[in-house]
């Protein structure tokens, strides 16, 4: 099935309409907000620490995310028309799996104790496998819902590439937590009950970034983790603002013009999540690149609007 790159003037887009969100998710995003605030309020009134952060961090943190991802899938749901009952099956499936996710972290965070990569108690052990499973379940889900989407196009060819783009590499950008379950050669020489860690390079818990805890001293593999996901959301608000800012450019009503801005940003934020990956797997941090790592983000930096410049000169002759 083929979308033709329209050259007309493309009305703006709009969201599906209320009844076609998908209202489990919905629910849930509702559900994680309510969450962080108390979180947030138990971070304040509440001063232990666990792994040099405020206990309640964690969740708050978990809460946001997920709040995010639940309104997206809901969108994204609402997009599907082939599959559609199958895709609403899976995100209700998703619901399930990421409330026993978020128990366990909420559970940790009173109990005081680590919920990731903490296998010292069989109880502990079998709470991670649960987490696991429930991230493999969230990526499946995800990765079919991408797949619904291919088959159900819209008429307009750069929506589809940012709605396509944004749900691949947000499947990327989930798949990098996997890089994180494997045992560091400190744990498999002196086990301690933990079997994996964000940071390369240096022990979790080290200097980090207020708040998001992404460390300062060595590679962390949160960040790739990080802005992979949210292509989920960055790609399909860049082509909204397109068709927004296409009421005062008209070269941006151009769906061909579009389509290949769409190209080059979704290009560039796959650079950057591979730059960003390489940088955390060399133990580099984040706010230290250097040489090549270094090198290849100004590249992108510096290419990304050249390109998108490009398009625009080329679009107005």
């Amino acid at each position: 099935m083929t979308t033709t790159i329209s050259r007309a003037a493309h009305p703006l887009a709009t969201l599906p309409r209320p009844d076609r969100w998908h209202r489990p998710l919905l629910a849930l995003a509702a559900g994680m907000l309510v969450l962080s605030v108390v979180c947030g309020i138990l971070a304040i009134v509440d001063p232990r620490l666990i792994l040099g952060q405020n206990a309640w961090f964690k969740p708050l943190k978990f809460s946001l995310s997920i709040a995010v991802y639940a309104l997206t899938l809901a969108w994204l749901i609402g997009q599907v028309h082939r599959w559609r009952r199958a895709a609403s099956i899976g995100g209700t499936i998703v619901v399930i799996a990421l409330v026993a996710e978020m128990v366990i972290i909420v559970g940790a965070a009173a109990a005081g104790t680590t919920s990731h990569f903490n296998v010292s108690t069989p109880l502990n052990t079998t709470l991670w496998s649960v987490m696991a499973a429930s991230i493999v379940i969230v990526w499946i889900v995800t990765l079919l819902v991408g797949i619904a989407l291919v088959v159900s196009p819209t008429p307009d060819a750069a929506r589809n590439l940012a709605i396509r783009g944004g749900v691949a590499l947000g499947l990327v950008g989930m798949a990098v937590a996997f890089l994180m379950t494997g045992p560091t050669p400190g744990q498999l020489d002196d086990f301690q009950g933990i079997a994996g860690a964000h940071a390369v390079g240096v022990a979790d818990g080290g200097a980090g970034l207020p708040f998001l805890g992404w460390s300062t001293e060595g590679g962390d593999l949160r960040v790739p983790h990080f802005v992979g996901m949210h292509a989920l959301q960055i790609l399909p608000l860049s082509l909204l603002a397109l068709e927004l800012l296409s009421r005062r450019m008209p070269a941006l009503r151009d769906g061909g013009v579009r389509w290949r801005l769409i190209l080059l940003l979704t290009v560039a934020y796959a650079a950057t999540i591979g730059i960003l990956t390489w940088q955390a797997l060399i133990g580099q941090s984040v706010v230290a690149p250097a040489g090549s790592v270094l090198a290849a983000g100004i590249g992108v930096a510096v290419a990304t609007p050249l390109g998108c410049a490009a398009v625009m000169v080329g679009a107005r002759r």
